[in-house]
């Protein structure tokens, strides 16, 4: 999920609303929680044969966390579709863009090395921003449903996750990972592109600093702002403000220091999990519907057991998709480009559609 627009005004006073998204248990459990209970499983698999034993596996050497990341990483980014193809009102508000784009973006891959090489860096990078998108509009939802006017601190409120997000990656561990994907460049002949990852290794100890204290600067501007307003009568929300320091300070640890050498899996985990908790929430009754499920008693658990059955089964196909296949592979990477795309306009709160 990325925008999750939540301009809306804030609803009267008179309208009693829950300050969760979907109750406090379901919250806890898939949007507060996951953060530090990803770290946890970082650190419980770091060392062990999970981590540490690698096999082959359709022409990828693997090993069983990478494995497993991949394959539910994959299926989260699937899972958009239920939300923009099954969704009647969402689709017919969109067609356009739900069966052209995807076409097109397949077809320049299939036709095209370049839009192959430009797609497979474009997910890297948009993955960073659509993540630091995904909590900001959580953390937007709990505004509004606090009762304070959403729009207030939506600006700071999308600068501080950005900088969270891709602060310590410029400027961390992972940092070369990231920007390695620049080196597949060669494979168009543009090779003033591949000096990128080298350049930005070289540069790396300045942008640190810059991001360390122009980062400080704007987190000391951040707190005294929210405190300003607190003291004004703006109703601090507790799940908010949990969801950013929880995230922040992962996020800061994983990708700044790598400290079990498993940053991709604690922060891809918690995110897809988030994902998936929203998806649910979001589109059960739809699901129950399309599945002709209703009538049944527990039709619910049956939509659900499908939805992560169908989810999964795509996700471990696009993980053992070899890049000999191009058609496999420009399918795996329209996927994901869909799924950054359309979150960017089908979990509007702004207009009511969440």
């Amino acid at each position: 999920m990325t925008t999750l627009d939540a301009t809306r005004p804030a609803e009267s006073a008179k309208q009693a609303r829950s300050v969760y998204i979907a109750g406090p248990v379901y919250d806890w459990v898939f949007f507060l929680l996951p953060p530090i209970v990803s770290v946890l499983v970082g650190a419980l698999v770091s060392g062990t044969w999970i981590a540490t034993d690698r096999f082959w596996l359709a022409g990828k050497r693997v090993t069983w966390s990478t494995l497993l990341l991949g394959i539910v990483v994959n299926a989260h980014l699937v899972a958009v579709f239920v939300r923009s193809h099954l969704n009647p009102d969402v689709f017919s508000r969109h067609k356009i863009r739900f069966v052209v784009v995807p076409i097109a973006a397949f077809a320049a891959m299939m036709t095209s090395m370049w839009a192959v090489v430009i797609a497979t860096v474009l997910v890297t990078f948009w993955d960073v921003y659509h993540s630091a998108l995904q909590t900001f509009g959580l953390g937007r939802i709990y505004e509004r449903n606090q009762g304070n006017d959403p729009t207030t601190l939506r600006r700071l409120d999308l600068g501080l996750n950005l900088l969270l997000y891709a602060g310590p990656i410029v400027s961390g561990a992972t940092m070369l990972a990231h920007f390695q994907k620049f080196e597949l460049f060669e494979d168009v002949g543009a090779l003033f592109l591949t000096e990128i990852p080298t350049a930005m290794s070289a540069h790396q100890r300045p942008i640190a600093w810059a991001v360390i204290v122009g980062g400080g600067l704007f987190l000391v501007h951040y707190v005294v702002t929210y405190v300003r307003l607190a003291r004004r009568g703006h109703v601090v929300s507790f799940p908010k403000v949990f969801l950013l320091a929880t995230t922040g300070l992962c996020s800061i640890w994983a990708w700044g220091w790598n400290p079990f050498g498993q940053a991709f899996l604690i922060m891809n985990l918690f995110h897809a999990v988030q994902y998936f908790g929203l998806v649910w929430w979001s589109e059960r009754r739809v699901l129950v519907q399309r599945l002709r499920l209703q009538q049944f008693r527990r039709g619910a658990p049956l939509a659900a057991a499908v939805f992560a059955c169908v989810t999964l089964a795509y996700g471990a196909v696009a993980e053992i998709t070899s890049d000999g296949s191009r058609a496999l592979w420009s399918l795996v990477q329209t996927v994901a480009l869909m799924h950054f795309f359309y979150d960017g306009f089908v979990w509007s709160v702004r207009k009511r559609q969440i």
